[in-house]
């Protein structure tokens, strides 16, 4: 009993720093404000370290920014707007509306926001570790679900002899039928990362994958100039080098956006409905509704659309219990 009091006390404590924290940034803000240079403008947030913001014009240029709490949690990606305080200083006044949000539920189970405005995820896959269909699943049903493009990358393919190479068209060649782009990549040859950079080109996206897929290896490849853009956001912050171990949106040579997020390591699905579940599989889409049962949990029950589906071969057996495995998994929430 005694150890739980310490944690409540511990928690109040937080909370009560927090607090504090917020308020001091809030006056800092205000007090900027009242010395507010020219008009409102908009701008994107390129990354955030604690109660700083640096803010990328629509020129491109790079401004050190507070903000007001009560427009609410900013995150990277997000479009704003904001107002010059001195040179290359400003506050955020004002966040604009989002069209997408990419979180993962925090400790006690909320939703914590990673990065907003992405329009296409990019999910790794590689020979090692072992791929896993039931974690693939979870990143598909996460595009579904905040309304963004997903491509599947194998990586590595360097590491595949033929036979193996033939194995994994196999096992996810059905991905491809649903509608996912799959493609084969390398850093090892020649152009052989030219298949991902078509996708990106004029898009906003994230990579995430299990740890050891080379996600950080294709962000190096895919961002020859990453130190001179680590640079300008140092300089920008007048933090240091460190800035950049929070989520940074990056531009890419051939155009569009890259967002290298550290949160999507510990990735979990966020608490969906089982309707929400059921249309994150996408192929699921035209038999949904035509269940005998309007409650059909799609397990044993008879005249189930979607297990007819299955049968019938416009369903992979595969997706149908990965999706019961994920649904009962909500459940026990």
């Amino acid at each position: 009993m005694a150890k739980k009091r310490l944690t409540q006390r511990q928690q109040e404590r937080i909370q009560s720093i927090q607090e504090k924290r917020r308020k001091r940034l809030t006056e800092k803000a205000e007090h900027k404000l009242e010395h507010a240079e020219g008009q409102p403008q908009k701008g994107t947030v390129i990354t955030r370290h604690g109660q700083n913001l640096v803010v990328a014009d629509e020129a491109g240029t790079l401004h050190h920014c507070l903000w007001r709490r009560n427009i609410g949690h900013i995150v990277c990606g997000d479009h704003v707007v904001w107002q010059s305080t001195g040179p290359a200083n400003g506050v955020v006044t004002a966040l604009l509306e989002r069209q997408s949000v990419l979180a993962r539920p925090d400790y006690s189970g909320r939703e914590k926001p990673l990065a907003a405005n992405i329009t296409k995820l990019v999910i790794v896959l590689a020979p090692e570790p072992e791929p896993s269909e039931y974690l693939l699943d979870q990143y598909l049903v996460t595009a579904e679900t905040i309304g963004v493009e997903a491509v599947i990358a194998f990586n590595k393919i360097d590491l595949l002899d033929q036979a193996t190479a033939q194995i994994l068209n196999q096992r996810f060649g059905h991905y491809e039928r649903i509608g996912y782009p799959f493609i084969q990549i390398s850093a090892k040859f020649e152009h052989g990362l030219d298949p991902l950079i078509q996708h990106l080109i004029g898009e906003t996206c994230i990579l995430v994958g299990q740890s050891g897929v080379g996600k950080s290896s294709l962000i190096n490849a895919l961002l020859p100039d990453q130190d001179i853009q680590v640079g300008r956001l140092s300089q920008a912050t007048g933090l240091g080098r460190h800035t950049t171990s929070a989520t940074t949106y990056y531009s890419l040579p051939d155009g569009g956006h890259l967002i290298d997020s550290p949160g999507v390591r510990s990735f979990r699905l966020v608490e969906l409905s089982r309707s929400q579940l059921e249309k994150g599989f996408k192929e699921f889409t035209p038999f949904l509704g035509h269940c005998r049962f309007s409650d059909c949990r799609h397990l044993e029950e008879p005249e189930c659309a979607l297990r007819q589906a299955v049968e019938e071969g416009e369903i992979d057996p595969r997706r149908l219990e990965n999706f019961l495995h994920l649904a009962q998994q909500q459940e026990k929430r």
